[in-house]
């Protein structure tokens, strides 16, 4: 039997596809149940006497409650104003006493009924003013002695404390049950004789429906008939051996505690094989739109090398033109280089022989001014020796002048040498300085470049240092995220053993990430974590965890992972 043979029993508004029609062998209706079984009872509507008695029901309430309460506590008043007189107030003091008492009771369940109101109850509130009316009426009652002395003075007096606590708590339910009804969380009750009449079966129906957020008693009930109707056709299609079905035909039962309707586990298998299908055809989609995209490229690169090519044999064939022009122009300049060589070689025979006979008549003309200039030269020489006699004879004239003035002559010169001596030390020392103040130049230079490489050195190494710091911090932050991961994912695990819900696990989620951000709840109290929790995870990020869209669901997620940290929550 395949998932399309069951009967069809859901609901019309369930909020599943319907499989195909069921199989043949299917009765119309499962095991004689009764024709209500799948359907959901209306309500009777509200007749008009029953709204009259209504108004007239709120009218006494609404015009009795306070008056209860204002006897109520003018009795409360006037007897603790007294009594606190003998319990040592002052006079000026004991009148407000009971204002004190019994005003703190209307102020607490007042704060209690506004925090409820926006989505953030306190119980604590509740508890205080509980605690303050056991006071008022344990005051009221020891007020006139000893209680067990006259229990029935005693009881006189702190009754009427209690009565108007009694309505105080009634408008408080009326007001919490109307604020579900507005939020639509108001969830039906399991009638007391349920409880009574199948005490083991009702834990697990009680479960099932608060676990699953099944608010409505009647659709609960449905889904119970549902079921059992179901069980009840395996049992007669199997003659009572229900091992005999297969795992679609016992997905109800399994999936039974998890909230799903007959319908819904009937269609589980089908709509899981639709999204298989679908996440198939998506892939093979992706597949054929990488394969598309590799064709593109690979022709788009045989086009580049095409176009490449073409580029390729248009530079060659622009390159062997314009080495054929040049070769062309080459030859054409070779050939005129060889024809005005031959001119050339013409032109110098020519000049050869001209050189040659002028080069004979200018040895000729050569000759002739030697011989002349030899004529001149003895003449010359003539003239000169007679010269030089006269100037031996002015030598010696010379000679005795030269005597007498030498003596002087090496006094100047003396005196001279020094000087340039003196010049030439100072023009020394001068250099030695100048060398001096280069080499101390020199030093200085070199000092300062010793000490510029030094700095260097040590900017490399805190620039490395810092790289090496930088790699252990990162290092650190990966062991950190890698070890939170491992947190995480045991946190998972341990969220699916417990079968725990979506919104469990969301809520869990979102304290976990509170924790990893730094939340250190251990010691805080209820404020000072949900202050904390709230500045290190933002109503965005509960969002993309949790994978919710409404603001207020995720405020909400976070107000429950407060209430769970401030529970003692650690994963």
């Amino acid at each position: 039997m395949t998932i399309t043979d069951m009967p069809q029993r859901a609901a019309p508004d369930t909020p599943v596809s319907h499989p195909p029609t069921a199989v043949s062998d299917a009765p119309e209706f499962v095991s004689g149940a009764a024709p209500h079984v799948s359907r959901t009872q209306k309500r009777n509507p509200v007749k008009p006497g029953r709204d009259r008695l209504m108004t007239v029901l709120s009218v006494a309430a609404a015009t009795g409650g306070p008056l209860i309460g204002a006897i109520g506590f003018a009795m409360s008043y006037s007897t603790l104003a007294k009594k606190a007189l003998t319990w040592g107030f002052s006079p000026d003091l004991a009148p407000w006493f009971p204002v004190g008492v019994d005003a703190s009771i209307i102020v607490f369940l007042a704060l209690d009924l506004y925090l409820i109101r926006k989505d953030t109850p306190w119980p604590l509130l509740r508890m205080a003013a509980h605690g303050m009316t056991f006071a008022t009426i344990w005051f009221n009652a020891s007020s006139q002695g000893h209680i067990a002395g006259d229990p029935v003075r005693a009881a006189s007096h702190g009754v009427m404390p209690l009565l108007f606590v009694i309505g105080v708590e009634a408008a408080r339910r009326l007001f919490i049950k109307k604020t579900q009804l507005e939020a639509g969380t108001a969830t039906d009750r399991i009638p007391l004789h349920r409880w009574i009449l199948a005490p083991v079966a009702t834990p697990r129906f009680y479960r099932r429906m608060r676990l699953h957020g099944v608010t409505s008693y009647p659709e609960m009930i449905r889904r119970q008939q549902d079921l059992t109707a179901y069980e009840q056709w395996l049992r007669r299609k199997y003659k009572d051996d229900i091992s005999k079905a297969s795992e679609d035909e016992r997905l109800p039962m399994k999936m039974a505690a998890y909230g799903y309707t007959v319908a819904q586990a009937l269609a589980m298998p089908e709509q899981q094989e639709r999204e298989a299908e679908a996440r198939a055809e998506e892939a093979e989609r992706r597949r054929l739109d990488a394969e598309t995209r590799r064709e593109l490229a690979q022709k788009k690169a045989e086009a580049d090398r095409l176009e490449a090519d073409g580029d390729l044999e248009t530079v060659r064939a622009r390159v062997e033109g314009r080495t054929a022009q040049a070769r062309a122009h080459a030859r054409a300049q070779a050939s005129a280089a060889e024809r005005a060589a031959e001119l050339e070689e013409a032109a110098l025979e020519t000049a050869v022989l001209a050189e040659a006979r002028a080069r004979t008549a200018e040895a000729e003309s050569r000759a002739a001014r030697e011989r002349e200039v030899k004529a001149v030269a003895d003449l010359q020489a003539a003239e000169l020796e007679r010269q030089a006699a006269e100037k031996r004879k002015l030598a010696a004239q010379a000679d005795q002048v030269a005597a007498a003035e030498a003596q002087a002559v090496e006094t100047a010169e003396i005196a001279a040498a020094r000087k340039r001596a003196a010049e030439a030390n100072l023009a020394a020392a001068e250099t030695e300085k100048a060398a001096a103040e280069t080499r101390r130049a020199a030093a200085e230079a070199d000092r300062k470049k010793v000490e510029e490489e030094r700095r260097q050195e040590v900017a490399l190494a805190d620039i490395a240092r810092a790289k090496k710091e930088a790699a252990e911090a990162e290092k650190a932050a990966a062991e950190t995220r890698r070890a939170a991961a491992e947190i995480e994912a045991r946190a998972a695990e341990a969220d699916a053993a417990a079968k725990l819900t979506p919104r469990q696990r969301s809520v869990r989620r979102v304290a976990r990430m509170a924790l990893a951000a730094g939340l250190v709840p251990d010691g805080l109290a209820y404020d000072d974590i949900h202050h904390e929790l709230c500045e290190l995870v933002s109503i965005a990020d509960v969002q993309r965890e949790a994978d919710v869209s409404s603001t207020d669901t995720a405020s909400k997620y976070r107000q429950e992972a407060v209430v769970l940290l401030a529970g003692g929550y650690r994963p």
